[in-house]
């Protein structure tokens, strides 16, 4: 079954190895013998699935999940079951991917408006206004 990232990039299973370990957190006696916790792994420099753009954009938006060999690697162990933590790390593989990949819209630079800033003026004479008379107070005492 292929996991799909948008309506152009699938990516095979085939494509993705997983790893089992000892899961942390509750559990009891079971936290101590089963081996819950997947990681999923994915070659992202030896993909085919990815074209050089497609894997250009991942590394840098995903740069703090992928390895020096370009392995990309996902944890899930919040459930007690292996089955569930392996489907949730495919799900989570495939919306960082998605997200990872969608373009985003350039953000359109604007001018603060002329009532925002006489706003800002007023709102620092007051308070320069307001500190001043606390400080003439003061020295009239001493």
């Amino acid at each position: 079954m292929d996991v799909k990232v948008s309506q152009r990039v699938s990516i095979p299973e085939d494509e993705l190895r997983f790893t089992a370990s000892r899961s942390s957190g509750p559990g009891g006696q079971n936290v101590n013998k089963v081996a819950t916790r997947m990681t999923l792994l994915f070659d992202l420099e030896n993909s085919p699935s990815l074209s050089g753009f497609q894997k250009e954009r991942i590394k840098g938006r995903l740069a703090t999940r992928i390895n020096a060999q370009g392995v990309l690697r996902v944890v899930c162990q919040r459930h007690r079951r292996q089955a569930a933590n392996k489907r949730e790390a495919v799900e989570r593989f495939g919306r960082l991917m998605a997200e990872a990949l969608r373009t985003r819209r350039p953000r359109k630079k604007t001018q603060v408006s002329r009532a925002i800033k006489n706003r800002r003026r007023e709102e620092n004479k007051r308070r320069s206004h307001l500190k001043r008379l606390r400080s003439s107070a003061v020295d009239q005492d001493e």
